[in-house]
């Protein structure tokens, strides 16, 4: 089986938990922006927004970077794919219980026509 780094994955779906951070991944993803411009956007305090882009930035989501007296924020250069890989392990392992209970299901069925 595939070793994971579990604090890797706690920090991205921890990330990834909130509507706020998606939101905020989604507008970077158009378009740099500041903080202000986030907070402004999510119609949030400056102090919430720097708590949401630092668990983004915790994850690797996000960069920032402090230009003049404006804090700049882009998305990182961190993916998802050991994410994708933990998330297709599981789909798989119920996939295979889904085929096994369809397998069930349908020997029950053939059971019943037979009893007929």
């Amino acid at each position: 089986m595939v070793q994971y780094s579990q604090a890797r994955l706690d920090a991205s779906f921890s990330a990834l938990s909130d509507v706020t951070r998606r939101g905020v991944l989604e507008q970077l993803g158009r378009s740099d922006a500041s903080i202000t411009e986030l907070a402004d956007k999510f119609h949030m305090t400056l102090t919430g927004m720097k708590k949401h882009v630092g668990v983004l930035e915790h994850a690797g989501f996000v960069t920032t970077e402090k230009i003049g007296r404006v804090r700049r924020c882009r998305l990182g250069r961190r993916r998802l794919e050991e994410e994708a890989a933990w998330i297709e392990n599981y789909r798989q392992v119920w996939a295979a219980r889904f085929d096994a209970l369809d397998q069930v299901v349908e020997n029950l069925k053939l059971r019943e026509k037979t009893d007929d």
